[in-house]
């Protein structure tokens, strides 16, 4: 057994967390001096409805399988915030709960990232999917997404909506071709949006999107029932662009620390027709460098 394997994590986040929460913050009562001055292994115990000897041997490293409701109702007397929260089920080898249904927010740090791309195509999309920001060049290299009929604002509804023909590429206004086959941009958009489902499964807006696909596109129950689970790895597209002509562009996916996000980005390689063609398009649309939209918005900005 490796150190790092021997090291006690949960025990030792757990006791760090317990001593330094105040007594008073927990709604006790002080009671004279305390010999550290946070809450007694006793006091923690009984606020979680466990045993004093149990957390003892959990501080220790001698319970090392802590189930999902010890952590959690741990969790809950520590008033934990999510990411700390997260961080204990990870140490107790489980894997960390759903915060609740999908997060449709971005942060300021987020919207500053993608105004700041203003020199190439970038979006932000919720983590099942739902475009939720674009910048200036987006609309420019790919359309307005109010013109690409998607229900709900979400790429996945519009990849598998009835009347679209097997493999269209949904997300642009005008034609778009990928370097991989159909089968396999579907295949990794449903493996995504698995992950997404496994870890908000009370999300009723994302449940009743994959209630209703499977019910209504047997190409998408074949993939959902058979396919498998991972990020989306990117991709190599070809925008048939009306004003420029055909622009190949990289395809990446960017999840910024802390968030489910994920911000699309089309960028093309130096020193190529494809990157002349974005400038000309840039230059074309007299369009600033910063900028960011919502779904909402009625302009960019």
């Amino acid at each position: 057994m490796t150190r790092m394997a021997a090291m006690n994590h949960f025990g030792m986040t757990l006791r760090g967390w317990r001593e330094r929460m105040s007594p008073l913050d927990s709604g006790l009562e002080a009671d004279g001096e305390r010999r550290i001055p946070g809450l007694r292994r006793e006091e923690l115990a009984r606020m979680a409805g466990l045993s004093v000897d149990y957390v003892v041997r959990l501080e220790q490293g001698r319970a090392r399988n802590p189930s999902a409701q010890v952590v959690t109702a741990l969790a809950r007397a520590l008033r934990l915030d999510p990411p700390e929260r997260d961080h204990l089920f990870r140490c107790a080898g489980l894997a960390p709960l759903s915060a609740g249904n999908v997060s449709r927010d971005i942060p300021v740090s987020v919207q500053r990232l993608v105004q700041q791309q203003g020199d190439i195509p970038a979006a932000v999309f919720a983590a099942d999917w739902t475009i939720i920001g674009w910048n200036r060049m987006w609309t420019a290299a790919l359309g307005h997404p109010s013109a690409y009929g998607w229900d709900e604002d979400n790429l996945v509804s519009g990849m598998f909506r009835a009347g679209n023909a097997q493999g269209r590429d949904p997300i642009a206004a005008w034609p778009v071709r990928s370097l991989k086959s159909n089968e396999a941009q579907e295949e990794d958009l449903v493996a995504d949006l698995r992950v997404t489902a496994a870890a908000h499964p009370h999300d009723e807006r994302l449940t009743a999107l994959v209630e209703g696909l499977l019910r209504t596109n047997p190409h998408f129950a074949r993939l959902w029932l058979n396919g498998t689970a991972g990020p989306y790895a990117g991709d190599r597209k070809t925008i048939e662009h009306p004003l420029v002509g055909p622009i190949a562009l990289d395809v990446d996916a960017l999840i910024p620390a802390g968030t489910d996000l994920r911000i699309i980005t089309y960028v093309a390689a130096p020193e190529t027709t494809d990157a002349e063609k974005l400038d000309a398009l840039r230059a074309s649309c007299d369009l600033p460098r910063y900028g960011l939209a919502r779904p909402d918005s009625e302009t960019e900005g």
